[in-house]
């Protein structure tokens, strides 16, 4: 990790100098490039929080989504995305998936960025009849243009992933998909790209908006 005993001279904002900034700026470079780092730790973490009742622990289930997404032949935005879904748990257990969607928004296109955005909403779908949850509180999305996905990411990735006889990959394994997503340029529309609609891979050759269509998810 980065460190360092070189500072700014000032000790509020507004009395900074150009060449204070310039050096926040040159720090910050590696500081991004140490992101990988930070999520890894973050995601190892989980393994020894509070008792959730789950069989697996939340990084295990980290790892199962993630494990699913690659084997399912998906991109790393999708495979960084299932990596880090419920990372926000620990510090905003009643919006974890607003503040996953943050962390990754000026990484990865927008369509993956509104579906971690709202999979706990659709997360609902599964569980709901059983925990007294609307299990229909998707369907306010229907006819969005990321609906589909939505729904497919959580009935393929996540909502099965709490299985403890599944063999995820290991957690290093997961470092190229985050280094190469977290070293993109931040909000670069080559890489957002707004409106566009890729849906999930299919491990059958179809594609998940087909299988949504025809009631799957």
């Amino acid at each position: 990790m980065t460190t360092s005993t070189e500072t700014v001279s000032f000790t509020r904002m507004d009395e900074g100098t150009t060449a204070d900034y310039e050096l926040l700026a040159r720090k910050f470079e590696p500081y991004m490039a140490e992101s990988p780092d930070r999520y890894i730790a973050a995601l190892e973490a989980q393994r020894h929080e509070r008792s959730s009742g789950y069989p697996i622990d939340r990084c295990e289930h980290a790892l199962q989504s993630a494990t699913r997404a690659r084997r399912d032949g998906a991109d790393p935005d999708w495979i960084v995305a299932a990596l880090l879904h419920d990372i926000g748990d620990a510090l905003a257990p009643m919006n974890h998936d607003r503040m996953a969607a943050e962390i990754i928004r000026p990484f990865v296109r927008e369509e993956v960025t509104w579906v971690v955005a709202h999979h706990g909403i659709f997360q609902q779908h599964h569980a709901g009849p059983m925990n007294g949850t609307d299990p229909d509180a998707r369907e306010r999305f229907r006819g969005h243009p990321y609906f589909e996905a939505a729904a497919a990411f959580c009935a393929r990735w996540d909502q099965i992933s709490f299985d403890p006889s599944y063999e995820s990959d290991s957690m290093e394994s997961f470092r190229p998909e985050l280094t190469e997503v977290f070293a993109r340029p931040a909000f670069d529309p080559l890489y957002v790209r707004p409106d566009e609609v890729l849906g999930l891979p299919s491990a059958s050759g179809r594609t998940l908006d087909d299988d949504t269509r025809n009631g799957r998810y």
